[in-house]
């Protein structure tokens, strides 16, 4: 983080303002554009609750199909959910670099300032934005890569009928039997469920990577900076990348030991867990 030796701070004031109106467009757009973007034809949702109840009258077809690929109905739901997690996913990432390019402007500004005490409380607000759009980049790649099985909690969202409570019963009841081979629509809900999580465990390997790069190039700069301010800031963030890549990584070993053996965890999901 360089300082710049002849600051110009109307320019800084104008840059500031110009990334911060970017931040609140992008997260109106986040909120509200997937559903609009993400509609084809007859497929689009008012709400989350009206999703759900077409899920689960889709999926209940398709349990009685016996068929293992999606169709009809259900096909088009997973169609939609791809896209809606695409849609947020380019979203998500368009803010995170752009509260990147924000947090770095506030902490430089930081460093210039005679008294920053505000410049960090809004430096530490956008930097903890950027850590939780990270995260929501991670959901959402994982979401567009399995849609089928990033639908399945809302199976169990609001009240059952009886015909969705005993398409839940057999499910259950055969993920829990050792016997026999499961159903075609069982198995793919199996495989796309340890597809989710090697989703996301190849996401977060690229997230570990990446700040493992930058946790370097931080503590590098630590070594030269030329003053205690500059060595309290960035050493701070030296530390908070090297816990966040520890973090990750466990993320990374949790999701790679589910994907290696997904029936279990996809039982425990029916029988209430995610």
């Amino acid at each position: 983080m360089s300082v710049n030796s002849q600051p110009n701070p109307a320019g800084s004031r104008r840059v500031g303002t110009t990334l911060a109106v970017l931040v609140a467009v992008l997260i109106a757009a986040f909120v509200y554009a997937p559903p609009v973007l993400a509609a084809s034809g007859s497929i689009r949702f008012g709400n989350q609750r009206e999703l759900a109840k077409s899920l689960q009258q889709a999926f209940v077809a398709y349990w009685r199909s016996g068929d293992r690929t999606p169709a009809g109905a259900l096909a088009d739901i997973v169609d939609y959910w791809f896209r809606y997690h695409l849609v947020k996913a380019v979203i998500a990432a368009l803010l995170l670099g752009v509260l990147v390019a924000l947090a770095v402007h506030l902490w430089r500004a930081f460093l210039r300032a005679g008294r920053p005490a505000a410049l960090a409380s809004a430096g530490v607000l956008v930097t903890t934005l950027a850590l939780f759009a990270v995260a929501v980049v991670m959901a959402n790649v994982q979401g567009a890569v399995a849609p089928f099985a990033s639908l399945l909690p809302m199976l169990q969202d609001g009240r059952a009928d009886g015909a969705l409570t005993l398409t839940l019963e057999q499910i259950r009841e055969r993920l829990s039997s050792s016997t026999g081979r499961a159903p075609a629509p069982l198995e793919e809900m199996i495989s796309d469920f340890a597809t989710y999580h090697v989703a996301l465990a190849a996401v977060a390997a690229i997230g570990a990577t990446v700040l493992s790069i930058v946790s370097i190039v931080l503590w590098r700069r630590f070594r030269a900076a030329d003053s205690a301010r500059k060595r309290r800031l960035v050493g701070s963030f030296g530390v908070l990348t090297s816990v966040l890549v520890l973090a990750i990584l466990t993320i990374m070993a949790a999701n790679v030991s589910t994907a290696l053996n997904p029936a279990p965890a996809l039982l425990a999901f029916f029988q209430g867990g995610w």
